[in-house]
């Protein structure tokens, strides 16, 4: 028989909701210092990474069977820990069905593959009732998601894909499957050629700031910056590819959209 994972260090903050979810948080010896999800995970783990970085001796220290890890970022990290010696697994989920993957993997990994599926239905369930919402809609508002500033990058493809669930149009969904933020990169003249409806931000933990907006030249002319249409998102809350972006972003998602919609029905 297998032995499952008793001492794991999160290095990603999705991981570590899902293992709360799961009941299986006594596992967690590590996790990331942007874990802000569930709030007792702060207090009750040891922070030893970062998202680009890590604190390798620390994690040695910890004496882990398994470190998880997210994408082509945190690389260099996994390397050295397997150089190490470290059982290593680096997640890279861009899609909404690559994150229902992802936890369905992360179920398997700790003996937990039932109440990973139940939460999944969970999931499932919900974008189900909220299509079916959105698919009363008389129109879609067309949605400028900004994901960072300066320079301006565009949301990665589960945002987009949320924000058509919802209802909307993403306008960059041409740019959304570009799994790195480098090729994500527009110019302000672009948006306003787009025209969305709905602006909404979330600088990645950075505190946004409307004034930045108003004053790009041109966005005057821009429908959602005319009818006061800009709103925040917590990245916390949707930039993390997981349970976060499938419960609370998608919820903010509808509910911004449906109020645009209430408005123009």
């Amino acid at each position: 028989m297998s032995r499952l994972p008793q001492r794991i260090v999160c290095m990603s903050t999705e991981t570590t909701e899902v293992l709360y979810l799961l009941g299986e948080q006594e596992r967690i010896v590590g996790i990331s210092g942007f874990t802000v999800r569930p709030p007792q995970a702060r207090r009750e783990k040891k922070k030893v990474s970062a998202f680009s970085s890590a604190k390798i001796g620390e994690i040695l220290a910890l004496q882990p069977d398994l470190v998880l890890g997210f994408s082509n970022i945190q690389a260099d990290i996994a390397a050295e820990l397997v150089r190490n010696g470290i059982a290593v697994h680096i997640f890279n989920q861009r899609s909404i069905a690559q994150i229902l993957d992802m936890i369905a993997l992360l179920g398997a990994m700790t003996g937990k593959a039932e109440t990973a599926e139940k939460l999944i239905a969970g999931y499932q369930q919900q974008m189900e009732d909220i299509r079916t919402q959105a698919a009363q809609y008389s129109k879609r508002p067309r949605v400028y998601f900004e994901e960072w500033d300066e320079p301006q990058i565009c949301g990665i493809r589960w945002v987009s894909e949320l924000i058509e669930l919802a209802g909307g149009i993403d306008c960059f969904a041409d740019l959304a499957k570009e799994p790195s933020a480098k090729n994500r990169i527009i110019s302000a003249e672009e948006v306003v050629r787009r025209q969305p409806d709905i602006i909404i931000a979330s600088w990645c933990g950075k505190k946004f700031q409307a004034k930045h907006l108003l004053q790009r030249p041109r966005w005057n002319a821009i429908p959602a910056i005319a009818n006061d249409q800009i709103f925040e998102i917590k990245s916390a809350d949707i930039l993390q590819p997981g349970p976060a972006a499938l419960s609370d972003g998608l919820q903010q998602l509808r509910a911004i959209i449906a109020r645009w919609q209430d408005k123009h029905s």
